[in-house]
């Protein structure tokens, strides 16, 4: 019961609106070009891309630059190997099956590589969350498109979210120094910290991605990945309760942007104000993902259902139950692989004494 009035608290806003409007900004620009276009096949690229500017939220700007593009070349390579990932198994002749293991055991790795390389390059937020759900969305496209043209707009994007995230030097009141940031070295004690936390998103992700495929195949529903996505969020806690509570607002809050999403779907919008929608949750997300991550939630759900709508038209019935299913089957590895640990010492505790 402590921990539900956590849940519930607002933390105090730290120029959150500023972070929000660049996010926004930078999700809005490239899908409305892209739908003006008549290119959505690669907007899912776009999508992607514009998580850049998530990171270096209150940083200076040459740190915040420097941050961005780290952030930014490391998911320009998730989603080149994600593309070439879902080319595999045309190339190998696999069967859907082996394919949708193939995956599972790909994003796992990816979940460890990623969780180590943002901590090592202290990148915030931590974790690997984004490039697991990026490489995964990207490599169970069945029909991608051209790698050169996904790939172009992937740095076109990356691009404008660096100049989004250094356009208040225009105005000297916003300017901050350009001092190139000096990054420490990991610390021993931090590095061991690293390697387990990523042996931690190895773990989760791979119990949730074979857990939410062998449900898939019971249930016949897919989208396998989200319970992986899912499965970490716990692991980014900084205590036991914190993680759980973490777990439990993530399906609490996906289950209210569930309804949001109803609600928007209920209103049969055209593909250009479905962009204003993903705009939307994008500046909501980034409003509140600090400050509260269910209400965050709220927002999260009809973002990555309503892009993926975008892209590939599908029955929204089914993918809402895919997501609650897949969310909650993914939680609840996280939140058991969290309290194993305390679960395992008051085992031993209980023992008695040789």
């Amino acid at each position: 019961m402590k921990m539900l009035p956590g849940m519930f608290t607002m933390a105090p806003s730290q120029n959150d609106h500023h972070v929000a409007l660049r996010c926004a900004v930078g999700v809005f620009v490239p899908l409305i070009t892209l739908l003006l276009m008549g290119r959505l096949d690669v907007a899912i690229f776009a999508s992607f891309g514009a998580f850049t500017g998530i990171y270096g939220r209150n940083e200076p700007q040459a740190g915040r630059f420097v941050i961005q593009l780290r952030a930014g070349l490391l998911m320009m390579l998730v989603l080149l190997l994600a593309a070439l990932m879902a080319r595999a198994h045309e190339d190998f002749a696999l069967s859907a099956a082996d394919t949708t293991w193939l995956q599972v055991l790909a994003t796992t790795v990816m979940a460890g590589v990623c969780s180590l390389i943002v901590a090592w390059w202290r990148l915030r937020p931590p974790g690997s969350l984004i490039h697991i759900f990026a490489f995964a969305a990207i490599a169970s496209i069945p029909n991608q498109p051209p790698l050169w043209q996904g790939m172009l707009v992937a740095a076109l994007t990356v691009a404008l979210s660096l100049l989004i995230g250094i356009s208040s030097r225009v105005t000297r009141s916003h300017r901050t120094p350009w001092v190139r940031p000096k990054l420490p070295r990991l610390a021993p004690d931090e590095k061991r910290a690293a390697r387990l936390e990523a042996v931690g998103y190895v773990v989760v992700a791979g119990v949730a991605g074979t857990l939410g495929t062998l449900a898939g195949k019971w249930l016949g529903f897919g989208h396998n990945y989200w319970a992986m996505v899912a499965a970490v969020v716990p692991l980014a806690g900084h205590s036991t309760r914190h993680r759980v509570s973490r777990g439990v607002q993530r399906i609490v809050g996906t289950s209210l942007g569930l309804v949001l999403l109803a609600g928007i779907l209920w209103l049969q919008p055209a593909p250009w104000q479905t962009v204003l929608v993903i705009a939307a949750c994008q500046f909501g997300a980034e409003m509140f993902f600090v400050r509260q991550y269910m209400l965050a939630q709220v927002f999260v759900t009809p973002l990555a259902l309503a892009s993926t709508l975008l892209v590939a038209p599908s029955s929204p019935a089914f993918l809402l139950r895919d997501r609650i299913v897949e969310t909650v089957i993914g939680a609840a590895v996280g939140v058991a692989v969290v309290l194993a640990p305390t679960a395992g010492r008051r085992l031993r505790a209980r023992q008695p004494a040789l």
